[in-house]
């Protein structure tokens, strides 16, 4: 079910569809790969948010409201990051995994996932830089040297994902959801706001 080189393909893929690269190709998403795409569309929404956050020349208002979206766009990312995990965790429940017994890993696959989401995003717009016809002197080179530490990245984490499937599997090593409860969302948690609503 988990492979590091069909979330790098299926990552690849709806990157550069999402960014107007036409793909004429048929393709049919299993539901987990649905799941991924929804992940790492969540992601590629930060990515443009974040960089409309800090367009020069931005009004308040302007960088007030992205930064809400910013802030409802991490939750989904980081709710789905835990559904990843709980789907990964039921598709182990008929091979009577994973061994609790065992030792626990502290990163879930979905964490992993999380990262070669945010990796394959840098990779590609380097490759834009790269490209970048009116980029200053050195521009190109230096977002190549860039572009072969984030491929080095992405390769080590890649390894690293499939090795700890492949632990998971063998019953050697067990993963569960990690919680964010996140706070700063929840009007009842977060401070500043249900201060101000009492007053």
């Amino acid at each position: 079910m988990l492979s590091a080189n069909s979330i790098k393909y299926l990552h690849d893929r709806c990157t550069k569809h999402w960014h107007a690269e036409p793909d004429t190709s048929p393709y049919v998403l299993s539901d987990w790969e649905k799941l991924v795409s929804r992940h790492h569309y969540a992601n590629c929404e930060i990515w443009h948010l974040e960089d409309g956050a800090r367009e020069p020349g931005a009004g308040d208002a302007a960088i007030a409201e992205t930064k809400r979206k910013i802030d409802r766009t991490n939750q989904l990312r980081n709710d789905l990051v835990e559904q990843l995990d709980e789907s990964l965790l039921l598709y182990l429940v008929q091979y009577d995994l994973p061994n609790s017994l065992e030792e626990q890993h502290s990163e879930t696959p979905g964490m992993i996932i999380d990262r070669l989401s945010i990796l394959e995003l840098k990779i590609y717009h380097t490759r834009e830089e790269i490209r970048r016809p009116d980029g200053p002197a050195g521009h190109g080179e230096r977002n190549r040297h860039r572009l072969d530490v984030l491929e080095e990245q992405q390769s080590d984490l890649r390894r690293c994902l499939d090795g700890l499937w492949t632990d998971v599997m063998g019953g050697s090593r067990y993963f569960k959801v990690y919680r964010q409860l996140k706070m700063y969302n929840d009007p009842s948690l977060n401070p500043v706001i249900y201060r101000r609503q009492a007053t």
